[in-house]
């Protein structure tokens, strides 16, 4: 007999690579307009920080529980939003 997990495990979530254009691609229609905005106007020394930043958000949208996270945070049903992990970063 062997134990089984309760909830079974998942597919690892790909990692977004670390490029302007695949954050573009992975983020929504109104985020990428910011993030080729931000990116765009960005210094030299700034663009890292600014795809770090995107790149958070993106792989965020990849997680598969982010939805149920942020139905449960506004129902007051769970502590953290997958969103509130991000606040610590301004953009």
């Amino acid at each position: 007999m062997t134990a089984q997990p309760e909830h079974p495990a998942g597919p690892r979530v790909t990692a977004v690579p670390h490029t302007i254009n695949a954050i573009g691609d992975a983020l929504t229609g109104a985020e990428r307009a910011r993030f080729y905005t931000e990116v765009l106007a960005a210094e030299e020394g700034e663009v890292p920080g600014v795809m770090r930043r995107w790149w958070k958000t993106a792989m965020l949208h990849r997680a598969p529980a982010a939805v149920q996270s942020r139905a449960n945070a506004a129902a007051g049903r769970a502590l953290v939003s997958v969103d509130d992990l991000l606040v610590d970063e301004p953009r």
